[in-house]
C-alpha cells in the first residue's frame, strides 16, 4: 500500500474492537502536509457511542490478557516488533508526510518503537514480584504484580509511535488494555502503525481519533483505570487533576527548557555538534531538546563560532529529500515559534543566523536553524519552552553559575553538559536538577533506562523497570500455610502486657 492510499483508508476512521470504523459523525479536521501545505486527510471525532464502544471492548478483552500467562505474551509482544519492522518503510513515509520530520528520523523513531516492544516483551517475564523474609516463623510473604485495567494513552505530534510504544508496550506486557488517543496532526499515521497490534486479541489495542473533547471522556470515563499523557504544561495539569480528582493513575510528561553547559576543558566542535544537533532534531520539536545553552566565558566566542559553522550546514526541505531538518508540524506552530523568536529580539538577543524563514522555501512551514547570542538569562526564551530549531547561547563566569541558572527553572527533564573534568562532570549529575542528566552523549535515550522529569516537567517514569512498574499495582500476600494461632498479639491479651500503673477504682 502506498502512503497516499494509507491516508485515504484511515481518513474519518477509528480502530475500535479489533475493526477499522468509519466515523459516524461530530467535528472534522484535515490533515495537511506541513511541507507542502497539501490536504491529505481528515479526522474526525470520536462520538460518545464509539468512546463507549471502545472502553467496553478494552474492558472485555483486558480480562482475558490478563490471564495469559508471560511467555505467550512475550512471544505475542515479539511478533508485534516484527510487524512494526515489517511496516517500517510505509509508517516512516506517512509520518513524514504527516508531521514533516525527516524520513531518516521517521525511519528511527519506527526502529526504536520495535525495540521498545522488544524490551517489554523479555523485562515484563523477570519481575513479577519479590519474597520477603516474613515477620512470622513458618509463613511466607511476598509481592504480586497485577495489572490497572485499561490504559488510556494521551500522544504529542512530534514522537508519536516511539512514545506510544514506550506506553503501550509496557502496559500490555503487565497485562493492560490500551486505547490510544493521537494527536490530530498524526493521527493517520498511528491508525496504520496500530495494524501491527493486531497480532494481540481484538479490543486490546484501540485508537479514536479526535482533539481534547475525546481525551477528557476518555480521562473521566469510569471504566479507564489509568492515564498517561504527553503534551503541553497546562494540558497536563488539567489531566493531572482530573486523575487526582478520580483517584486514577497518571503518568504526565509534559515540557521541558533543557539547559546545555559548556566548560573549558569540552572539545569545542564537539560540543558545538552536539549542541546543533541537540536544538534543531526534528526541527527543535524535542521535549527534551537543548533549548537554553549557557557558555563558559573563557571558550564562549569560540563555541558560538563553531554553532553558527554548523547550524549553516543543516539542510533544510521537504523530509522526502536529502535534507536535515524538515518544516514545523502545523500552521499554527509556526505561528507560535515566530512569536518567540520576536520576543528573544525584543528582549535584547542578537541574531548570528537564521532568524525567520528560508529563502528558498517559499511554500511550507519551514523556519532557520537559528542561533541567538547576547541573550540575558532573563530573557523570555530561556525560561520557557521554545520548541523550535532555535539555539540561545548565554555567556558565564564559571560552573556554579552555569548550574545555578540551569537549575532557575520551573522546568526539569533532560539537562547536557559538555567537560572532560571528572569533578564537574560528578557535581552535575549531583547537583542538576533534572530527570536524566547527559555528560557529553546529548538526548540519547535507552530502553533500560527510566525516562521523565522533575518539576514541571512531569511525574511519572516511562522505559525501563520503572516504566513497567507504571503500569502495574504492586500486592502483598502473607500466608500461615499451618494456620497457626497468632497468640503473640490476639485476644485475649496478656495480663503482664497490661498498663503496669495503680488500678483505677
Amino acid at each position: 500500500m502506498s502512503a497516499v492510499a494509507a491516508f485515504a483508508k484511515w481518513s474519518s476512521h477509528h480502530r475500535i474492537a479489533g475493526e477499522a470504523r468509519r466515523a459516524s459523525g461530530g467535528n472534522s479536521l484535515a490533515v495537511i502536509d506541513p511541507a507542502t501545505e497539501a490536504r491529505v486527510g481528515e479526522i474526525v471525532d470520536a462520538a460518545p457511542a464509539e468512546i463507549a464502544a471502545a472502553v467496553a471492548a478494552a474492558n472485555a478483552a483486558q480480562q482475558g490478557w490478563a490471564k495469559v500467562n508471560y511467555h505467550r505474551r512475550a512471544e505475542l509482544l515479539h511478533e508485534v516488533a516484527r510487524r512494526i519492522m515489517a511496516a517500517r518503510p510505509l509508517v516512516s513515509e506517512m509520518l513524514t508526510r504527516e508531521m514533516g520530520k525527516p524520513f531518516k528520523e521517521s525511519a528511527d523513531e519506527a526502529a526504536w518503537s520495535a525495540s521498545a516492544v522488544d524490551y517489554y516483551a523479555e523485562v515484563a517475564r523477570h519481575d513479577n514480584g519479590r519474597v520477603l523474609g516474613p515477620t512470622v516463623d513458618g509463613q511466607f510473604h511476598f509481592t504480586t504484580k497485577d495489572p490497572l485495567g485499561v490504559v488510556v494513552i494521551i500522544l504529542p505530534f512530534n514522537y508519536p509511535l516511539c512514545l506510544l510504544c514506550w506506553q503501550a508496550a509496557a502496559a500490555l506486557a503487565s497485562g493492560n488494555a490500551v486505547i490510544i488517543k493521537p494527536a490530530e496532526q498524526t493521527t493517520l499515521t498511528t491508525l496504520e502503525f496500530v495494524a501491527a497490534f493486531e497480532a494481540l486479541p481484538p479490543g486490546l489495542v484501540q485508537v479514536l481519533a479526535g482533539g481534547g473533547a475525546v481525551g477528557r471522556a476518555l480521562v473521566e470515563h469510569d471504566d479507564t483505570h489509568m492515564v498517561a499523557f504527553t503534551g503541553g504544561i497546562e494540558t497536563g495539569r488539567l489531566v493531572a487533576e482530573a486523575c487526582g480528582r478520580l483517584y486514577k493513575r497518571a503518568l504526565i510528561e509534559t515540557s521541558g527548557n533543557d539547559p546545555y553547559i559548556v566548560m573549558p576543558s569540552a572539545p569545542i566542535d564537539i560540543a558545538a555538534r552536539g549542541a546543533a544537533f541537540g536544538a534543531f532534531l526534528n526541527c527543535g520539536q524535542v521535549c527534551a531538546a537543548a533549548e537554553r545553552f549557557y557558555v563558559h566565558e573563557r571558550v564562549h566566542d569560540e563555541f558560538v563560532a563553531r554553532l553558527v559553522h554548523h547550524a549553516r550546514q543543516v539542510r533544510i526541505g521537504n523530509g522526502l529529500g536529502k535534507v536535515d531538518m524538515g518544516p514545523l508540524a502545523s500552521q499554527r506552530e509556526l505561528a507560535r515559534y515566530l512569536r518567540v523568536l520576536e520576543q528573544a529580539r525584543s528582549d535584547g538577543a542578537v541574531v548570528l543566523c537564521g532568524g525567520g524563514r528560508p529563502a528558498a522555501q517559499p511554500k511550507g512551514w519551514f523556519v532557520d536553524a537559528t542561533v541567538l547570542g547576547q541573550v540575558s538569562p532573563e530573557a523570555a526564551i530561556m525560561n520557557n519552552e521554545s520548541f523550535g530549531p532555535v539555539a540561545p547561547v548565554c555567556r558565564v563566569r564559571d560552573f556554579d553559575e552555569a548550574i545555578r541558572l540551569a537549575n532557575r527553572s520551573r522546568y526539569g527533564l533532560g539537562a547536557t553538559i559538555y567537560t572532560r573534568d571528572l569533578d564537574e562532570s560528578m557535581r552535575a549529575v549531583s547537583e542538576l536538577q533534572a530527570g536524566m542528566v547527559w555528560v557529553n552523549a546529548p538526548l540519547l535515550d535507552n530502553d533500560a533506562g527510566p525516562f521523565g522529569g522533575r518539576k514541571q516537567s512531569g511525574m511519572g517514569r516511562q522505559l525501563g523497570a520503572e516504566g513497567l512498574d507504571t503500569f502495574r499495582h504492586t500486592k502483598l500476600a502473607m500466608i500461615d500455610p499451618a494456620a497457626n494461632p497468632h497468640d503473640f498479639w490476639w485476644y485475649p491479651y496478656a495480663d503482664a502486657e497490661a498498663f503496669p500503673g495503680p488500678q483505677r477504682g
